[in-house]
């Protein structure tokens, strides 16, 4: 009996990120193109994974963040009146805007660690790496 390593990825080769989004995967490249959903940039450093989100307009009290099944779920909900009233008219404005991200982290982020900041309409996250996925420099060996 031989072992195989298991791939997460349900898209193979398809998929070349560690993060796979499973929203824009069928919503955006496959059928039609979101006009409301978020820029996403994601670095990876030798220690850690750094995710930015942009998301102007919003608050932090607007957001939602959970990680629920390996899921970073980034959820916001937002929205406006404005009412004025004049001797003969009423006018009412209101603007509403929402979105939903969900991106399935790699197996190497330490899901007890993430932290998010919000400032300036970006959204960050810093996933940590496990200890043992951290890229490690290349060791100098001696010849004797």
């Amino acid at each position: 009996m031989s072992l195989v390593k298991f791939n997460r990825k349900p898209w193979g080769s398809l998929i070349t990120s560690d993060f796979f989004d499973d929203d824009d995967f069928f919503n955006n490249r496959l059928w039609s193109k979101k006009l409301d959903e978020p820029a996403l940039n994601i670095k990876e450093t030798d220690d850690a994974f750094e995710v930015e989100l942009a998301a102007p307009g919003f608050a932090k009290k607007d957001f939602d963040v959970t990680i629920d099944n390996g899921c970073l779920n980034i959820s916001a909900e937002n929205s406006k009146s404005k009412e004025e009233k004049e001797d003969d008219y009423t006018r009412k404005e209101f603007s509403y805007s929402s979105f939903k991200k969900r991106l399935q982290l790699p197996d190497s982020v330490k899901e007890d660690t993430v932290k998010a900041h919000y400032k300036d309409g970006i959204l960050s996250f810093n996933l940590i790496k496990k200890e043992e996925n951290k890229l490690k420099k290349p060791k100098k060996v001696a010849i004797s």
